[in-house]
């Protein structure tokens, strides 16, 4: 297991694991894989770390992905170069074990994963990752960390609402790429896959 990074020393846990600074709370609870909105704003607009929460330094990383790409605009906050590979070992996203986007966010304070249904409770409006719905239950995409110097942050705001990021541009001078997932193939894209390998081994 990777090592909790110094800069998260005084992070609260959640399983053992650091909670990240923009992660969502619910009830109480870390809801990994959901972002609170207003945090995730903050983070964007001061310059601070999506996992330890703090200023980021010289150089960070942006998460990206294929569909980021045609955007132009890395969708998360940025991490510190000492975060990203805590954040690529435990990310279930990230680190592989995840196939498929999940059908819907799951919030930690529900058991056996079932929606909130207190209409008085703000986690809907707390969930900036409108994304997610196109993606629930998709394989999932390559994911790739891209660095950047950060006199290249530069923020995305959609013209429908020009004081909420969209996200970070790509359109910057990169320092660095690392892959930390390939993609998930579809079961079609296996299939084709399983008849190129049969046809090159010379079994039709």
């Amino acid at each position: 297991m990777h090592p909790i990074p110094q800069r998260c020393a005084r992070r609260p846990l959640a399983g053992g694991l650091v909670v990240p600074w923009v992660s969502l709370i619910h009830g109480g609870h870390a809801a990994f894989g959901s972002l609170d909105a207003e945090r995730a704003r903050t983070a964007f607009l001061h310059r601070l770390c999506q996992i330890c929460g703090q200023h980021l330094d010289e150089r960070c990383f942006l998460i990206v992905r294929p569909a980021d790409v045609t955007q132009g605009c890395s969708p998360e906050p940025a991490l510190h170069p000492e975060c990203l590979p805590y954040a690529a070992a435990h990310c279930p996203m990230l680190n592989g074990t995840a196939t498929h986007y999940r059908q819907r966010p799951v919030l930690a304070s529900h058991p056996a994963g079932r929606p909130c249904t207190d209409p008085s409770c703000p986690c809907p409006s707390l969930s900036p990752d409108e994304g997610h719905a196109a993606r629930s239950g998709s394989p999932a995409d390559r994911y790739e960390a891209w660095m950047i110097h950060t006199r290249n942050y530069r923020l995305v705001f959609p013209p429908e609402q020009p004081d909420v990021p969209a996200g970070i541009s790509l359109d910057v001078p990169v320092l660095r790429r690392r892959v930390l997932r390939t993609a998930q193939l579809t079961a079609e894209q296996e299939r084709l896959m399983g008849l190129v390998r049969s046809l090159l081994d010379g079994n039709p």
